[in-house]
């Protein structure tokens, strides 16, 4: 029968748990988006009221219609929209827009980013809903998210101002944050405006509130978020080197404690966490056996370069098992992929890379299958009538 192997290999690093991160607030979510790898996942999956960080679902909407352009149902940013009195109305974090403004796209976008707009935010829903209404574009929120993979989100409006059924959960930010960075890198710089003073309104109105800004650790982006009923938050992402953390922070209790929460969780992503390189592409892992082909094993090799994050307290040797279904039967193509090598890395999930056949083995001729069913034959008259036939190999 043919049997699932997993045979121990050693490369070179000694993994330590890292210093886990006791965060203040109800629920987190950090992840190094340069390795894929979550850091830290507290009540990640809970859908809660995200405040103005659900305007980060507004915004990606509106940079995916800016990039179908207005001849395709979309926007641009220089078209001017109009200001309903159902946008004017609203109150909290505005543009202080009436309804005697026409307002470019562009300004809006900045307002809603830099000024957490929640007038501006109405705007664009407006705009860009299928029947003209707030309600309406929050409907098409949902169902976006859903195809994004963010199945703990639901939207009531444009903004995060409170209201029954809108929710976000912190996972679901940090994936709607990756998005925003990897899809829109063009639009993403405005993330780290420090200032917007929109046509001279309301001066004292004008700053970024984001606290990490300017702080010299990276930081460029994205948005907090505060209502009594969701307390205080941030979605934040940080670079430093060639690494790139986003994180997710909800329900602080003070704006002091979340830009205190927010600093301290980019200094321990960076500084408990390092990127280490273990192997390039083609390097030989293990060998696996072959039925039936020209030569009687295969190498596994890794497909791609292996390069992961790791606690910086690492040593010299790493837990890592080779995983395969085998013998594998002739013909085999290099490249083809045969298997996968688990690192065990302590504290973080364990990291499964594809291992591929490192050569192309035809099928054996006349004599090969020949001696194969001599050999199948003579076992199974060893075995006896009762016993199930057998085929074992085992990975080195």
């Amino acid at each position: 029968m043919i049997r699932l192997f997993a045979a121990a290999v050693a490369l070179v690093l000694t993994l330590q748990p890292a210093a886990a991160f006791d965060t203040r607030a109800t629920a987190a979510y950090v992840l190094d988006q340069t390795t894929g790898t979550v850091l830290l996942a507290k009540n990640a999956d809970e859908p809660l009221p995200p405040a103005s960080m659900s305007k980060l679902m507004t915004l990606y909407m509106a940079f995916e219609a800016v990039e179908r352009g207005k001849q395709n149902g979309g926007l641009d940013l220089v078209e001017k929209l109009p200001v309903s009195e159902h946008a004017m109305s609203y109150g909290g974090s505005t543009m202080f827009l009436d309804t005697t403004d026409r307002v470019s796209v562009e300004d809006l976008i900045r307002g809603i980013i830099v000024l957490s707009g929640n007038d501006a935010s109405a705007v664009i829903a407006e705009a860009l809903s299928p029947d003209g209404t707030e309600y309406g574009f929050a409907r098409l929120m949902t169902q976006r998210a859903q195809q994004m993979g963010m199945t703990n989100s639901t939207f009531a409006n444009s903004n995060g101002w409170p209201q029954a059924g809108h929710l976000m959960s912190v996972r679901d930010l940090g994936l709607l944050a990756n998005r925003i960075i990897t899809d829109f890198p063009q639009f993403y710089p405005l993330f780290a405006e420090r200032e917007f003073a929109f046509d001279g309104r309301a001066p004292q109105n004008k700053t970024n509130r984001n606290p990490l800004l300017g702080l010299g650790i990276g930081a460029d982006g994205l948005k907090t978020g505060h209502t009594n009923e969701a307390g205080y938050g941030l979605v934040g992402s940080a670079k430093q080197g060639d690494r790139r953390v986003i994180f997710v922070l909800s329900g602080l209790d003070s704006a002091a404690a979340r830009a205190q929460e927010a600093e301290s969780v980019v200094n321990w992503a960076f500084r408990q966490f390092t990127q280490r390189d273990l192997g390039e592409a083609g390097t030989r892992i293990a060998e696996a056996p072959v039925a039936l082909g020209t030569t009687q094993s295969v190498g596994l090799e890794l497909k791609d370069d292996l390069s992961m994050l790791v606690p910086v307290t690492g040593g010299d040797e790493v837990e890592a098992e080779v995983i395969y279904t085998g013998p594998f039967q002739a013909p085999i193509s290099k490249g083809d992929e045969l298997g996968e090598l688990v690192v065990d890395r302590g504290e973080l999930p364990a990291m499964r890379v594809p291992l591929v056949a490192s050569a192309s083995i035809a099928p054996g001729g006349f004599m090969v299958k020949m001696t194969a069913a001599a050999l199948h034959l003579m076992n199974r008259l060893n075995a006896g009538p009762q016993a199930a036939p057998t085929v074992e190999a085992e990975a080195s």
